[in-house]
């Protein structure tokens, strides 16, 4: 049996990201989002996650080039020193702070928990948690991630590393991205020693890490067809184009309507021509 998991990363971000995965679950080509706690449009996106009660929704874990949801003060070695209303903007520079001594792993917990109960507070179940950047990829922003998840009552968490067989279907990343997918695959034994010392429950890896900003027809047609049996995860982010994102920090801007409409057009499929592939959420994996 494959089981897989869709998961648009970035809800809340503008209004044409929440739009796009709300259509999304409801054209059965995605199953599941991690919501930005401190997202500029996190209210309107739990609204519509409440008007859509079959979307799962965990927990987007921000600590790079977002703003914290406890105040500077409480995490002053998270904020950016040139500008302490706002995390570091660039994935780099925390792990260079990192590896110096200067970011706390208390403060890393402090933040993770003040993100999931944000969201729990507004009556969202949250189904797992993952992080912007796949910074959690790394033990020492993994553990003290798997004890704020413990102490909300999270159980599940994304297993960001990319398996062979996806990389190989990948092929139009360019140099840089599969470097970076590589350099994260070296954390994978820690990864897996920390859940099963945690007792978290992740799926057996996750596809489209490395298709990040190339993820069209072609490629995810690819990574389905190359999917054995397991539970894995398809991440994406998907959207529509709007104002509100071309003002986001971010490098996924037209790649996002590609994605969306590559969901569309293969998923769906899929699933209709494939008896064997099940579309599951982060709260069936434990079944």
């Amino acid at each position: 049996m494959k089981r897989l998991i869709i998961n648009a990363d970035d809800f809340g971000l503008a209004p044409g990201v929440n739009r796009a995965i709300v259509e999304l679950q409801q054209a059965g080509a995605l199953s599941s989002a991690t919501l930005m706690a401190n997202g500029p449009f996190f209210s309107p996106a739990v609204y519509m996650a409440f008007a859509q009660p079959a979307l799962a929704v965990g927990c987007h874990v921000v600590l790079v080039d977002g703003s914290p949801c406890l105040r500077p003060a409480e995490v002053p070695s998270l904020v950016d020193p040139l500008d302490p209303s706002c995390f570091r903007t660039t994935v780099g520079r925390f792990f260079a702070d990192m590896l110096r001594g200067r970011i706390r792993e208390e403060e890393i917990e402090a933040e993770a928990v003040a993100q999931i109960r944000r969201i729990q507070s507004s009556g969202i179940t949250v189904s797992h948690i993952d992080s912007h950047k796949h910074v959690h990829a790394f033990p020492r922003v993994l553990a003290p991630l798997l004890r704020a998840a413990r102490q909300c009552g999270v159980g599940c968490i994304r297993n960001p590393f990319e398996p062979w067989w996806s990389l190989r279907a990948t092929r139009p990343a360019g140099t840089l991205r599969r470097m970076q997918v590589h350099v994260m695959r070296t954390q994978g034994r820690a990864f897996t020693r920390l859940i099963r010392e945690y007792g978290m429950i992740t799926a057996d890896g996750s596809m489209g890490l490395l298709a990040t900003g190339v993820l069209d027809d072609s490629v995810l047609r690819s990574l389905i067809e190359a999917m054995p049996a397991g539970t894995w995860e398809l991440v994406c982010h998907p959207g529509y184009s709007d104002r509100a994102l071309d003002e986001a920090r971010t490098r996924l801007r037209a790649s996002r309507e590609v994605e969306r409409s590559a969901l569309l057009a293969v998923i769906p499929e899929a699933i209709q021509n494939d008896s064997g592939l099940e579309l599951i959420d982060f709260h069936q994996l434990g079944e």
